[in-house]
């Protein structure tokens, strides 16, 4: 990743956002089997196929009557089930016993629900005027074919595949998935599950994206871990850079053992940015090579926390097709006075206190540095602190960022 020259202005969260989005392009659409479609994006607007429902159809289990008869008793002559429907036609002074989202037989406007008549032997009596149209629903009053369903961008989830289904869609057009490769980088690290030895630690960052990945729609490749020397460095980025999306952790900063800006240089990785104005995080590099976006974050475990959620959910979502893939903020108020950086944003962990219908109070965690990720395991959410001068007092409105579940 051909480093930058450090400069003592560094690059805005907003400007390193829009720098990343710049280079984002969706990715080629596919056709998807309905049942495999949840948390897919659509890749193009979908139309319906056919009227839904698709005949007039009962509302009510009752009888399916012409409205002008009532008050009055009717004689039953059928029934229309639901996938079998009464053949004939309702004549005056005639009634069809109707199931739910059975079809509306021919001469019917109307159906009278089964608790508000009295049926014996095969007349039923009604006491009560029907208007028309009661309890029925008409043929595309849902949606008509051809109408639009289905807009490109969204994201599917059940009421999308329940609404897809209906009208008879087997497939759906999507994005395909962002193909995204993990390289954990650092001679220290051993796997969860393994032994510890002198200065060596568990790597966190790894299982952590992972998991992070997964709710972005990502398909994984976990690439093994990289120690601190330039061939191991060189095979792990050469076999991560055959994925869309590459996300390493670690090596990016100015020691003698931080090599995956140079490597990645001598790789051909066009270095975008370098270090972000925000704490935690400062340390972070994004590049490209031809369409692989190739983002270099901090090795302490909340650092990764936070670029992932500000830089790589956004783009694994541009990828996708995704409408708006920018980072869902929302507004909170701070439940205590907190101090400002003069230099950086700040993204703090806190807990989000919603209640009786006021704005939601965030709570700061005891515990802000970049290695408590046990700390951040207590947090809903990243508040954002912008830089300035003093302090923030207790109830001042910031936005702060959901952290997902």
């Amino acid at each position: 990743m051909a480093p930058t020259a450090s400069s003592s202005e560094l690059l805005s969260i907003a400007g390193a956002l829009e720098l990343v989005l710049e280079r984002v392009g969706p990715l080629p659409v596919e056709r998807v089997p309905l049942e495999e479609a949840y948390g897919r994006f659509i890749a193009a607007d979908v139309a319906a196929a056919i009227d839904l429902p698709p005949f007039p159809s009962s509302a009510m289990d009752g009888y399916a009557v012409r409205s002008g008869d009532t008050p009055g008793t009717l004689s039953v002559v059928g029934e229309s089930a639901a996938g079998r429907p009464h053949s004939g036609i309702v004549r005056r002074g005639e009634a069809v016993a109707i199931s739910t989202g059975a079809v509306l037989p021919e001469g019917a406007d109307a159906v009278v629900p089964i608790e508000v008549v009295v049926r014996e032997g095969d007349d039923v009596s009604i006491a009560e005027p029907t208007g028309a149209d009661a309890f029925v629903r008409h043929s595309g009053s849902d949606i008509a074919c051809g109408e639009e369903m289905l807009v490109a961008g969204r994201r599917v989830g059940p009421a999308q595949i329940g609404a897809a289904a209906a009208v008879g869609l087997g497939t759906l057009p999507c994005r395909r998935r962002p193909r995204v490769a993990i390289l954990s980088t650092g001679s220290e690290l051993v796997q969860p599950g393994g032994m510890l030895g002198p200065g060596e630690i568990f790597d966190a960052n790894g299982p952590m994206l992972r998991a992070a990945l997964r709710t972005s729609g990502a398909e994984i490749t976990r690439i093994p871990t990289a120690a601190d020397t330039r061939e191991e460095h060189r095979a792990a980025l050469e076999r991560a850079l055959e994925h869309d999306v590459i996300v390493s952790t670690g090596g990016v900063s100015v020691g003698e053992h931080d090599l995956v800006r140079d490597v990645g240089f001598e790789l051909g990785v066009h270095e975008v940015f370098w270090r972000v104005a925000m704490r935690p995080g400062k340390p972070l590099a994004f590049g490209i090579r031809d369409r692989a976006l190739l983002f270099g974050l901090p090795g302490n475990p909340v650092s990764t926390l936070v670029g992932f959620e500000l830089f790589v959910r956004p783009a694994l979502l541009g990828l996708q097709g995704a409408h708006n893939p920018r980072p869902p903020f929302r507004s909170g108020v701070l439940s205590e006075a907190v101090t400002r950086l003069a230099a950086r944003d700040d993204l703090i962990r806190v807990r989000a206190i919603r209640g009786d219908g006021r704005q939601t109070r965030l709570a700061p965690l005891a515990g802000q540095q970049s290695h408590q990720i046990a700390v951040a395991a207590q947090a809903d959410g990243l508040a954002l602190i912008p830089r300035g001068s003093g302090g923030l007092s207790a109830g001042t409105e910031v936005d702060y960022l959901p952290l997902h579940g």
